[in-house]
């Protein structure tokens, strides 16, 4: 007697061995499309990259499975599409806040959190919210495989313990105030499971260049989004292309946030309906300083951004300057230089303060 077929043998060595459900199974078809060799490996289409996140948010792939897919995918690097299905599951299963009639920006941050230099995002968004504009982040706690600063922590050392808010809480702040930070955590246990394993595997998964690209936000908004390499830039603009996400700002930011920095010049790329603005911003045109305040600890962060909120201190020139060109790109200023100045009369006025005042008092309530 000949030797069985294929199929039958391959069902006898998985009976001695581990059971794999049909979810594993299927999962385990798509993972052979990005495990493959160089020449072999035919990457996914849309659909089959956001089936795949679906199976990994919803639990019904491995824990094996999640790490191989997830070091595989780093190693060939995610493609466009992949990219664009893997954002349409997180949209899906993950949160969803809103600012009818309003534009929010959403700001496309690290998960992993800064280490080297002092961060300034939450300084920029109250200068943002004093200028009357909506703003919803998103993060986590300290993620691998950097475990760095984050954004949860940075808002509670200025009093604001955002990351103790439900979802609810956070829409109502958000519809009352103008801001909202999306925790991971505590609003999308789906994309948090994934953690032990990104932990696991040592590397930054491509999962981690999808939280660049995704904002909880739904309705009209303008996407800010960091990044360190330019191929890193180009894939994103295609992935957000195909996601639908016509207005968007990427910008070679510190440490691949969207901090601009002052020692070098700001490459910031402008992107909507398909066209492309490339700017290089020189801080030295404008007579700031060219040197990036480094990351001291927790403790000295919190002096030094009070300190800036009144126009003072170590942080107060690239509080100027990255409030000041944010201005400008979204839409609130004709060009840096009125960006700056309307910087400026923010600061001096003493209305950057008076919004963490305001915000506070909103979280005590």
């Amino acid at each position: 007697m000949g030797p069985a077929p294929i199929a039958l043998r391959m069902t006898q060595a998985t009976a001695r061995g581990t059971q794999l459900t049909a979810a594993q199974r299927r999962f385990r078809e798509l993972l052979g499309k990005v495990g493959s060799g160089e020449h072999t490996s035919s990457g996914l289409t849309l659909a089959e990259a956001e089936e795949a996140m679906d199976a990994m948010l919803l639990g019904e792939a491995s824990d094996a499975q999640l790490g191989a897919f997830l070091i595989a995918h780093r190693i060939r690097r995610p493609e466009p599409q992949e990219l664009a299905g893997m954002l349409a599951s997180y949209r899906r299963h993950g949160p969803g806040l809103t600012t009818p009639g309003r534009r929010a920006l959403c700001f496309g941050v690290p998960y992993d959190g800064r280490s080297r230099t002092a961060p300034l995002l939450p300084l920029v968004t109250l200068g943002l919210l004093a200028a009357g504009d909506c703003v919803v982040l998103s993060g986590g706690e300290p993620m691998p495989v950097k475990y760095g600063i984050t954004l949860a922590e940075l808002w509670r050392a200025l009093g604001l313990p955002l990351d103790r808010c439900d979802l609810a809480a956070m829409q109502a702040l958000l519809t009352a105030e103008g801001l909202a930070l999306c925790h991971q955590p505590r609003h999308f246990p789906a994309a948090q499971r994934l953690l032990p394993v990104r932990d696991a595997i040592g590397k930054r998964p491509p999962v981690a260049s999808l939280e660049l690209l995704w904002t909880p936000h739904r309705g009209e908004h303008l996407l800010v989004s960091g990044f360190v390499h330019p191929p890193t830039e180009a894939r994103a603009w295609a992935a957000l292309d195909l996601a639908g996400e016509n207005d968007v700002i990427t910008v070679k930011g510190l440490e691949g946030s969207t901090d601009l920095p002052l020692a070098r010049a700001a490459i910031v790329g402008r992107r909507r309906r398909g066209q492309t603005e490339r700017l290089i911003l020189h801080p030295r045109d404008h007579g700031l300083p060219t040197l990036d305040a480094p990351w001291e600890g927790l403790d000295a962060w919190t002096v030094a951004a009070l300190a800036a909120l009144g126009g003072d201190g170590p942080l107060a020139p690239a509080l100027r300057w990255n409030l000041g060109v944010q201005l400008w790109l979204c839409g609130q200023a004709e060009d840096a230089a009125a960006g700056l100045r309307r910087a400026d009369a923010l600061i001096a006025g003493g209305e950057l303060l008076q919004r963490l005042g305001r915000l506070r008092r909103a979280c005590d309530g």
